[in-house]
């Protein structure tokens, strides 16, 4: 279904039952990302929890009226916990999607019960990093042009998105299936607007680390091991300045160990919702 939130119409997903605790869910990859893959990782929860996933604005099918920037998406999160009628929730997001989880516990304290955090950083040092992981790898040929211009967010349209995209992707796996890859770049939606925002505009200036020692909701952290892009160093930094969090390595895995390590993955989530909310569906109804 599509939601007014903030004068833009976002793509909306609500799963599971109304008087359960919520988590909402935002996807990673300004740009490329959509609610399919929050979906796959926290629909299971649905059992016991009222999971929400939404397009992005600018993303997916949503639309597209800016700002695209961290604030912007926060606040769109928060529209949807409005809309939700509640006064809490859990709020998740893996890799670009962690940076506006993190944002929205800032932003919103008394908003966040909890934060699961997938695969992110507090900084944009891992931009350093993956460039430095992208010159040492040996599994593909990197086109630098390419390359430089998708991290530096200038795309010229969607398809150049996608191509660029389908060039870095064997990067991302652990075990890299070409097959699988090709798979995920056709099931994409790319809307370059929003990637190129991201990274002229949003990431130039992306520092949470003197904030996250005042977030006090339980985190979750977790990463792959081999993640190449947002590595397990960004992940450890997270962990030692959120005073209220446990970190997870998942050690058979790259950027994706919610799809990589499924089963793992999913009894690491269940485990921490239930430490820090309960078991069942017990909570305050939805209005």
């Amino acid at each position: 279904m599509f939601v007014n939130i903030n004068g833009n119409d976002l793509n909306v997903e609500v799963l599971g039952p109304d008087h359960a605790p919520v988590l909402i869910a935002h996807h990673g990859g300004g740009g490329i990302g959509s609610l399919a893959e929050p979906k796959a990782t926290f629909g299971p929860l649905a059992d016991e929890m009222r999971v929400v996933v939404f397009d992005a604005r600018g993303c997916g099918l949503s639309g597209g009226k800016p700002p695209f920037s961290h604030a912007q998406w926060a606040a769109d999160v928060d529209g949807l916990r409005q809309w939700l009628g509640v006064d809490e929730i859990v709020v998740a997001g893996g890799s670009y999607g962690g940076f506006i989880a993190m944002e929205y516990a800032i932003a919103y304290p008394g908003r966040a019960r909890a934060m699961i955090l997938r695969d992110t950083s507090p900084d944009r040092s891992n931009l350093d990093r993956a460039y430095e992981n992208a010159r040492a790898q040996t599994r593909i040929e990197i086109d630098w042009d390419n390359f430089d211009r998708y991290w530096s967010g200038r795309i010229r349209d969607d398809e150049d998105l996608k191509a660029r995209w389908a060039e870095i992707i064997p990067l991302y796996d652990f075990e890299y299936d070409p097959v699988r890859s090709a798979e995920r770049v056709e099931a994409g939606i790319y809307r370059h607007e929003a990637h190129n925002w991201c990274f002229t505009r949003n990431m130039p200036g992306y520092d949470l680390r003197p904030q996250l020692p005042g977030v006090r909701c339980p985190t979750l952290v977790t990463v792959g091991r081999a993640d190449w892009v947002t590595p397990v160093s960004s992940a450890e930094t997270i962990a030692s300045l959120i005073p209220a969090s446990r970190l997870v390595i998942f050690e058979k895995s790259g950027h994706s160990p919610q799809i990589e390590e499924f089963d793992k993955f999913q009894a690491v989530i269940r485990d921490f919702v239930h430490d820090v909310i309960g078991q069942g569906t017990s909570g305050p109804a939805a209005r």
